[in-house]
Formats: C-alpha cells, structure tokens, sequence
C-alpha cells in the first residue's frame, strides 16, 4: 500500500467518524425533541422548532449538503401556555429551570444543558435592544429522522436570525441562503434594517 493509498484510507475513516457522532448526536437531539413535541401535541398546545435544529431541517430537506449539526433544541411558545407547559412537560420527565434568563426544560437525569429544551416566546423580543419580536407562531409540518414536528416558516426563522445576527445566525443564514430557500417572497417579508443585514451577510458569501 503506498502512501497515497493509505492517505485516502485515513480520510475516509476520518469522514465516517464524523458522520456517525453527526448522527448520533442528531439522533440525541431528535429524541429529546420528540418528547416534547409529543407533549405538546397531547395537549393542544402550539409550538414550533426554531434556532438552528429548524435551519437544519430546512436545509435538509432540499440541499443536504450545506446542513450542518447543531447543538440545542430551540422551541418558541406562547408565554399564556407556560404554566400549562410546565405542568405537561413534568409528565413527561422534564423539569423547568431558568438559567441566566433563559427558560429551558431540562430532561431528568440529563448530566448538562445539553438535553434541555430552551424555551423562545413568541411575539415578544428576546432581548430589549432586538430590532423585532419574534413573529407570531404559524408552524408548518416538517419530518427529521421519520419524525413529525411543527417548524417555524423559513421566513419567520429568517427574521429571527437576522435579529439576533450573532456569528452562529450569519452562518445559519448563509446555509439557508445556500440551500436555496430565502427566495424574493421570503425577503419580501423583511423589514429594510433586516434586507440591509442580509446584504451585509451575502457580501462575506
């Protein structure tokens, strides 16, 4: 075997460990999810996948070549419901803790954050200098992992990404911009100070 050989050989058990702590850990994440979502759904209560996981999806389902892993579940809710919320979620083996002023529902047992769920309000800002509150839920059925779950509209995450617009948000955007799906009618939505966001983004392309 000569050196180019085993080169190759290496690259490709690199790219497979790769592959399978992306799927594991996106296994983990559509699991912890699927709880929630089941609980959610049990009661009626509307919610969507928001944050990175929803970019995710997006991106996955028509260009999954520009998705990229994240590495928390993000799920916008109407605040009226969070007592409901609580009390649903509890059955389910989550307990609510606040933290640093996020909201989250962290799995029992769960060693870290890193199985909690982290609670977004919707129609409010998420901090008092945004440009925009978040937009109003208006899910739409999307599937990971086989799975069913209620996702923010591309144009509504497209919002919240240019609103918070930290580096993590410019790369999502960028992904999304990648995969095709800020069309015109998705830009029509945005405000002037967001278009002007998105330029600044598509400049750095």
């Amino acid at each position: 075997m000569n050196a180019f050989t085993e080169f190759l050989n290496e690259a490709a058990q690199r790219g497979e460990a790769v592959n399978t702590l992306f799927e594991e850990r996106l296994f983990d994440l559509v699991g912890v999810l699927s709880l929630i979502a089941d609980a959610l759904a049990s009661e009626g209560i509307p919610y969507e996948v928001i944050g990175g996981l929803a970019v995710l999806i997006h991106v996955e389902e028509v260009s999954p070549e520009h998705s990229s892993l994240t590495r928390d579940v993000d799920v916008m809710v109407r605040r009226s419901d969070l007592d409901h919320i609580k009390e649903i979620a509890a059955k389910s083996s989550f307990r609510f803790r606040p933290a640093a002023g996020v909201d989250m529902l962290v799995y029992e047992g769960a060693e870290s954050a890193k199985s909690a769920v982290h609670l977004v309000f919707s129609e409010e800002k998420v901090r008092p200098g945004y440009l925009s509150p978040t937009p109003a839920i208006s899910p739409q059925t999307m599937r990971i992992h086989r799975r069913e779950v209620m996702v923010i509209p591309v144009s509504g995450l497209l919002q919240m990404k240019l609103t918070s617009f930290r580096l993590k948000d410019q790369v999502h955007i960028k992904s999304l911009d990648a995969a095709g799906v800020i069309t015109p009618d998705v830009e029509s939505t945005l405000s002037a100070e967001l278009r002007a966001r998105l330029a600044q983004v598509r400049v750095t392309e």
